[in-house]
């Protein structure tokens, strides 16, 4: 459990922020607040669905409440979110996983605009969020649990799915800059509207900051800073044709350079080592209405690549060692969606795609012992995948999906999964049940497949099976004030069996077992239409089966709250606080790997936003306003008190 400290603070935050948080203003009644349960999700069916009509698990961050926040990455955005853990080894653009609900970072499955990310050159296939911006995001929805049936591999505990801005109207200019502490400055340019048929939005974006030391500062002999820089550019365009087809491009570029240390622990500074992180996206994606209006059918081809090098050459504190790598990769995919509507209540939705992956690296190091080299190959896998899912809605009441896939995979061969979410709605007294339950699996990645061995052993193995996932989850959704207050139950586990992992004298072997269970806890509420107020609780126990103990950096207590509030006109005013209860993790300084448990910790941060007049926008921002040491990782330094400011002039 957290602390009596960390609880007692971020307890005494909440309780505050709800008794801030319940009085109407004179004049605003309750029934004049606008409801909170109006929203429309994509990623729970692959298809535009009401909230109140999905059984699964979802948070939807919207760009408003983003920007409110004053958050610039996607990490920063997912790291308040219930049933999330987020880990980074060090400040700004360091490697950075997301935990759900207990799984894995390689078990969660990152999307841009419906397309895979996780990169096919990591040695489990995890997507590194350290680099990716919210420019040019509309929204971020995060479904929690098994996720195969709809998309295929990686998805054993879920999906993060980040949908780019549509642009229209009239042409509008955003101008953004920021600075603040630890040299951090931020800029950003971008353009969106349309003009008849066609709509745009583009946007340039670059960071840089001197940043901390990767290996925790408040250790012996960590004392340089490791800067970060990235330059981001997206853009969206589409055009609209006759008979209700359309065709869209995305596109999205990022290069990044990110100081980093040599291990994380005592003496672990390195002062030249350097990471290069440059990677590409495009999509177009056709849509067209048939049979009335009665078949839509979207076929989309997407390409994404990525490079990442390193280069630590000898410095004074290593004079005998140096060390350089290059890791490349790249995914081809063609996807055909076909949405049936067969009758207001029932679509049938069907696909098909086809996806080829390819990657390969290069190490080198030299040392007192003489040079090591270490290549992998190109080597590439093909998967295909078609699914089915049936959408029923049943008297206003009832609401269900049920869906079913078939992947093969070149290597490891078939694999059958299925998912049922049925919920149970009634408007009158404003309660929802709802429940799922689904399968999942993940290929082996290329490393654990194809990796050449040593003179030590073997390490890749193309024997390997799919490692794969049970999940249920049930809960209950009750709606208040005539839907300004939303309270939210849930209770899940998943079995994860098959699970891959190294064996010193075998290589990678399907040896592993595990099981993540617990509760989640939200509330939201609009007691006025200028003050919301949320929060989440998680509790979670996640433990390897074959060991029994504790599954590393999963936190088994996860509170948060945050509310904002317009106060005046034109300003709008932000609290949040989150607290993390303790975690276990491993201590790899010495010869023998000890377990450590990481202390649980509270953080307080405030947003501050005025603007003047619609074109312009004046915010600042102060993180962990305590100044609060601690650690996701081992060994590892975090951000310590920072403030910030800028502006945003739109056009």
């Amino acid at each position: 459990m957290f602390s009596p400290d960390v609880f007692r603070r971020t307890g005494s935050f909440i309780l505050v922020s709800a008794l801030f948080s319940a009085p109407v203003s004179a004049g605003e009644s309750p029934q004049t607040v606008s409801p909170l349960q109006h929203v429309i999700v994509v990623t729970a069916t692959r298809l535009d669905t009401p909230l109140r009509e999905v059984a699964s698990s979802v948070t939807v961050l919207t760009r408003t409440e983003l920007e409110r926040t004053g958050k610039t990455s996607v990490l920063e955005a997912l790291a308040d979110a219930v049933g999330l853990a987020v880990v980074r080894n060090g400040g700004p653009g360091s490697a950075s996983s997301v935990l759900m609900r207990g799984a894995n970072s390689e078990h969660v499955l990152v999307l841009l605009d419906g397309v895979p990310l996780n990169d096919p050159i990591n040695p489990s296939r995890s997507f590194d969020l350290a680099h990716l911006t919210l420019d040019g995001v509309e929204r971020i929805e995060i479904l929690r649990g098994p996720q195969s049936p709809l998309y295929g591999s990686d998805a054993l505990g879920g999906v993060i799915n980040i949908l780019t801005a549509k642009g229209s109207g009239k042409p509008a200019v955003q101008l953004r800059a920021a600075a603040g502490s630890y040299g951090t400055v931020i800029g950003s340019a971008g353009v969106r509207g349309s003009s008849g048929p066609f709509n745009y939005a583009f946007s340039l974006s670059r960071e840089s900051t001197e940043g901390i030391s990767a290996a925790d500062s408040a250790l012996a002999g960590n004392v340089e800073k490791d800067g970060y820089r990235n330059w981001t550019i997206s853009g969206r365009a589409g055009l609209a044709l006759a008979g209700g087809t359309e065709i869209d491009l995305t596109v999205r570029g990022v290069s990044a350079r990110t100081a980093i240390d040599s291990f994380g622990g005592a003496y672990g500074d390195d002062p030249n080592s350097i990471q290069t992180y440059a990677s590409g996206f495009a999509r177009i994606q056709g849509r067209t209405l048939l049979a009335r209006g009665r078949w839509e059918s979207k076929l989309g081809l997407s390409y994404t690549l990525s490079s990442r090098e390193n280069d630590n050459p000898v410095d004074a504190a290593h004079p005998f060692d140096s060390e350089s790598a290059e890791y490349h990769s790249s995914r081809a995919r063609i996807d055909w969606q076909n949405n049936i509507f067969l009758q207001e209540t029932q679509t049938l939705s069907l696909g098909v795609d086809f996806e080829r992956e390819s990657g390969d690296s290069y190490y080198l190091s030299e040392s007192a012992w003489g040079p090591y080299e270490s290549a992998f190959p190109s080597r590439r896998a093909d998967r295909g995948g078609v699914y089915v899912q049936d959408q029923i809605r049943l008297g206003k009441i009832f609401y269900a999906t049920a869906g079913l896939r078939l992947d093969i995979h070149s290597r490891t061969g078939a694999s059958l999964t299925y998912r049922i979410a049925p919920a149970l709605v009634f408007d009158g007294i404003g309660t929802k049940l709802k429940a799922t339950l689904g399968t999942a699996f993940k290929s082996p990645s290329l490393y654990q497949l194809y990796a050449p061995g040593t003179m030590w052993g073997p390490i890749g193995n193309d024997a390997l099976q799919p490692e794969k996932s049970l999940g249920w989850d049930a809960g209950v959704e009750q709606m208040l004030a005539g839907g300004a207050v939303i309270l939210g139950l849930t209770r899940f586990q998943s079995d994860f069996r098959n699970l891959i992992d190294y064996d010193s004298f075998l290589g990678y072997v399907n040896i592993g077992r595990a099981r993540t269970r617990g509760w989640e806890m939200t509330v939201l509420t609009r007691p006025t239409e200028r003050l919301t107020f949320q929060a989440g609780y998680t509790r979670l126990d996640a433990r390897d089966l074959d060991s029994g103990g504790l599954l590393l950096r999963r936190p088994k207590d996860k509170l948060t709250a945050s509310t904002q509030w317009t106060f005046a006109k034109g300003w709008t005013a932000g609290l949040s606080a989150s607290a993390v209860g303790p975690r276990t993790d491993r201590d790899y300084t010495s010869w023998i790997t000890r377990t450590v448990t990481l202390p649980g910790y509270a953080l307080l941060d405030a947003s501050v936003s005025y603007s003047p007049g619609r074109t312009l926008e004046f915010f600042a921002r102060w993180e962990n306003i305590g100044d609060v040491r601690y650690e996701t990782v081992f060994g590892y330094g975090t951000t310590g008190s920072a403030v910030s400011a800028g502006v945003n002039v739109r056009l």
